[in-house]
């Protein structure tokens, strides 16, 4: 099985996660955000993790802490579930409707961390949640996973809509790229490494 745990705790967040690249699609989350809540367990059930979440965050000051620090989490634990990375299939791009809006999420497990985020025409706010946070969770993971996460709106009009089509895009890529591939042998990098 490939999963790992992370204990974060920080002045701002005290976070617990645990991630099984090899799951079900089972999920329990509780970060103190329902949206973020709602977006992470679509991620895992469309991508068929399992992944338990627990956050105390310093909500009374916002909402900025606790998204980012459990992208940051998220981000290690998959890095570190992925182990040496031999036979995976590398990357993966998936184009997913949620009604009126349309997102493409592109990814590479490169050891490389890039990200490119190209989604306008969301609302500041869907509820209590601060959409630009959005943005800020996909850096932390993009970052602290090392992969290179390309994310591109192509319309919507709901912002709701517009970040669930990302959120389930984002665990369906992460699927696709971590699969093993029986005629992958060894790393899939020229290099040797990755």
């Amino acid at each position: 099985m490939r999963n790992a745990s992370v204990k974060r705790k920080t002045n701002e967040t005290s976070i617990a996660l645990d991630f099984n690249i090899d799951g079900t699609g089972t999920s329990s989350i509780h970060t103190g955000v329902g949206f973020l809540d709602h977006m992470l367990t679509l991620m895992t059930k469309h991508g068929l993790f399992d992944l338990t979440v627990t956050c105390d965050g310093d909500l009374e000051v916002d909402q900025h802490h606790t998204v980012e620090d459990i992208g940051i989490a998220l981000g290690q634990t998959f890095l570190e579930a992925l182990g040496n990375k031999e036979g995976i299939s590398r990357y993966s791009t998936v184009t997913t409707p949620m009604d009126e809006a349309l997102s493409t999420v592109s990814l590479d497990i490169s050891g490389r961390p890039y990200f490119v985020y190209n989604v306008e025409g969301l609302k500041d706010k869907v509820g209590s949640f601060d959409t630009e946070l959005v943005e800020e969770f996909f850096q932390a993971f993009a970052s602290n996973a090392k992969v290179t996460l390309h994310i591109n709106l192509a319309y919507g009009s709901n912002t709701h809509h517009m970040i669930e089509s990302i959120f389930k895009g984002f665990g369906r890529a992460l699927d696709q790229a971590t699969q093993k591939n029986p005629r992958i042998k060894g790393i899939p990098s020229t290099k040797g490494s990755l």
